[in-house]
């Protein structure tokens, strides 16, 4: 694969590569001496919008400060693989452990890959990948779900979350893939991935109702599980109650909200549907978010035209454009991943529930 660092993702007409190289400048500068990347200034981190953050950098060339979001990663991880919800600079702020928050790690470390060709990179970091993904798949449900966390008691919740556990099948499926690039076969996590791919697009009933949240919405096509014609039928179905014309995507259904995460995000799941018109056309809106140092409001409420919360702009909703911007203008060596390309496509495996029924499923 061509390696193509310096060259930096435009959308033509609506995003130049000099502003998303000023995207990028407003994540370094954000970034802690240790490598930490939160989500503004004096707020905390996470280790899911901490890698999405790292990821948009390796993006744009920043690699040397994409591989210390990395090592960052490594002298927090906790000694079960997994890491605490939020840290601040020099504590933690909450200690909840959040499974697709630690599965995370391997959708950044595959993507970082690929745009460096560095195989030592991904040798270094393996040890810290498999302890997540062992600690996210201790907590597999015999559905296929997984339970979304662990209470800051260590109890596990009961449940699982349809947006947690399609990001943690596209986790698993990058983890394979840098197994696979590693010599080190993982069959466990590929029968995983399968039983989880399954779960997600064709049995709503495992995972706690949320459908008010847009994630929940786009995320099982944004993450592989759901595609072609019922990711474009899914689209299709809800494309009213969560986009506002000319404006972008509601956070909740519930309230003219609009997020440019949000947005940017369901411009990759358009992307991946192959659905270009409607996906350019958000993320121009997404833009009216944009501050002239780069930085994006997080949110709208309309019709005040109004910034929520407050004044907020946040690196998850810089990293989310960035990545958008990327998968439209197919730049970097990684901007199809959300596409499924460099991924093995996972075998349908049905749970214990579908053979009870005689195979019988639940159209997603």
């Amino acid at each position: 694969m061509v390696n193509r660092l310096g060259v930096l993702p435009e959308v033509p007409g609506i995003l130049t590569a000099a502003e998303i190289d000023l995207t990028a400048q407003s994540l370094v500068e954000l970034q802690r001496p240790n490598g930490m990347i939160p989500w503004f200034d004096g707020g905390h981190a996470d280790a899911w919008n901490h890698v999405e953050a790292a990821m948009a950098l390796s993006v744009c060339g920043r690699i040397k400060e994409a591989e210390a979001a990395y090592d960052w990663l490594v002298a927090t991880q906790l000694g079960d693989g997994s890491w605490f919800n939020y840290y601040l600079d020099h504590t933690i702020e909450h200690t909840r452990l959040d499974t697709n928050v630690c599965a995370y790690v391997a959708a950044g470390l595959w993507h970082h890959f690929l745009i460096t060709d560095d195989a030592e990179f991904l040798r270094r970091n393996f040890s810290m990948m498999e302890a997540a993904i062992g600690f996210v798949l201790r907590w597999q449900m015999p559905d296929g779900s997984v339970r979304w966390s662990l209470n800051p008691n260590g109890i596990p919740e009961h449940y699982a979350l349809l947006t947690g556990s399609s990001s943690i099948y596209h986790s698993l499926r990058c983890a394979v893939a840098v197994a696979e690039r590693l010599g080190e076969h993982r069959l466990e996590w590929e029968l995983a991935a399968g039983r989880l791919g399954h779960s997600v697009a064709h049995h709503p009933g495992a995972f706690a109702p949320k459908n008010e949240f847009a994630m929940d919405w786009y995320y099982p096509i944004l993450a592989g599980a759901v595609e072609g014609d019922a990711g474009r039928s899914r689209i299709e179905d809800h494309w009213d109650e969560f986009v506002m014309h000319g404006l972008g995507v509601r956070c909740v259904s519930t309230s003219d909200w609009v997020t440019a995460a949000e947005t940017a995000e369901c411009v990759i799941a358009l992307d991946a549907l192959g659905m270009r018109d409607e996906a350019v056309e958000l993320f121009e809106v997404a833009q009216g978010h944009r501050l002239m140092d780069g930085s994006y409001y997080t949110g709208m409420a309309h019709p005040e035209f109004e910034t929520f919360p407050g004044h907020e702009t946040t690196s998850y909703t810089a990293a989310a454009i960035i990545l958008a911007a990327d998968a439209l203008s197919s730049t970097s060596p990684a901007a199809g991943l959300f596409r499924g390309e460099t991924l093995m496509s996972t075998v349908d495996l049905a749970g214990p529930r579908c053979e009870e029924r005689g195979g019988s499923c639940t159209a997603r």
